[in-house]
């Protein structure tokens, strides 16, 4: 794979119209940032699509790389561009300009653009045949459209198996809890991979039990549907929704309303697409950056057999893969170890969706 660039080469995007087919390069990318410039090389059926940061390009070919993106029906395979930029000279180097065309986009979501820079509510959004995306306008941000269509712009156009979007409630009943080693923070860290948490309450008359208050009933339906039947601390987890509406601010409620620890504050959409039932790997940032292989085995290898490990940049920022033999001993690592301290760095756990390293 090429050095990380701004820019993704995309092969095979098809001869159609190029306004219609840019609106669905635009579909495949703008879940993951902003897409600034956008160049058609119409005569070899291939396209380049610059983001406004690396942490979007990455975010796109990490994700694109265990999930085949295709534009109505057509297969498309993407990579980073050799090219840091596009420019206005891109069409350079014998290109005839009947071949090529230069894009620039604005992020018309940015509240300080003058009002004529804005676009006009005439303006034709862009084509969906899947009827998923509420597109208002060219440019529109994920954040106008509706909570599910956005997930399930996230998850690559629909919603995971089981899930509806339509669920309400957003209190959840977890049973079968093994009362030796499970605390409402550790709760905390497992349920915090599909939604903010408002509060935890362990029962006091049934130990084994805990009520988990979610912001919404969407991500309460996610928690149910990846964690019911997960392994933890030995001990097979019962997730269902409670008939309780919400947890009642307590003494043994513990609250999390505020907490800088919940995921879904900001990367959303990011957060959403990174949405699993517990795997073997487990994906650890916000590393030190002189961190060590030695120390992030040492740091979590207490809660299983660690098979391997690989240390990486992304955007110069120091990120480690820990495989274990099971989803159980990921899974203890995982809510033992999330928000934990590593050589003075709080870091951050969450599962990955790779098989292997």
């Amino acid at each position: 794979m090429a050095e990380p660039s701004k820019v993704i080469h995309i092969r095979n995007v098809g001869h159609e119209i190029a306004e219609v087919r840019r609106s669905d390069l635009l579909q495949l990318l703008q879940p993951f940032g902003v897409v600034s410039k956008i160049v058609m090389l119409r005569a070899k059926n291939q396209a380049l699509l610059q983001m406004e940061d690396m942490h979007a390009s990455v975010s796109a070919l990490q994700y694109y790389s265990t999930i085949q993106p295709s534009i109505r029906g057509r297969n498309v395979y993407m990579q980073f561009s050799s090219h840091q930029e596009l420019t206005t000279d891109q069409s350079s180097h014998g290109r005839n300009s009947d071949q090529i065309s230069l894009f620039f986009f604005r992020d018309f979501t940015n509240p300080s653009l003058p009002t004529e820079q804005r676009p006009r509510n005439s303006q034709q959004g862009y084509p969906d045949p899947a009827g998923l995306f509420a597109f208002q306008q060219p440019g529109a941000s994920y954040a106008q459209m509706g909570r599910a269509a956005m997930i399930a712009a996230a998850f690559g156009g629909s919603l995971p198996h089981g899930v509806t979007g339509t669920n309400e409630r957003c209190t959840l009943i977890v049973s079968n809890l093994n009362t030796d080693k499970i605390d409402e923070d550790k709760l905390f860290n497992l349920f915090s991979l599909y939604g903010n948490i408002i509060r935890i309450k362990i029962l006091r008359n049934k130990p084994d039990h805990a009520l988990v208050e979610m912001a919404d009933g969407l991500q309460s339906e996610l928690a149910v549907t990846y964690l019911k039947g997960a392994i933890l601390f030995g001990k097979k987890l019962e997730v269902n929704y409670s008939k309780y509406p919400n947890i009642t601010p307590a003494p043994d409620a513990h609250d999390y309303l505020n907490s800088s620890l919940n995921r879904f504050n900001s990367n959303v959409v990011k957060n959403y697409r990174h949405c699993c039932a517990p795997t073997k790997m487990i994906h650890i940032s916000a590393v030190p950056q002189e961190i060590t292989e030695d120390a992030i085995i040492n740091h979590v290898s207490e809660h299983g057999s660690v098979v391997n490990t690989k240390l990486f940049e992304v955007n110069g920022k120091r990120q480690a893969l820990v495989l274990f033999e099971t989803e159980e001993e990921a899974t203890e690592a995982l809510v033992s170890k999330h928000a934990s301290s590593l050589e003075g760095n709080t870091i951050r756990i969450s599962f990955s969706q790779m098989q292997s390293i």
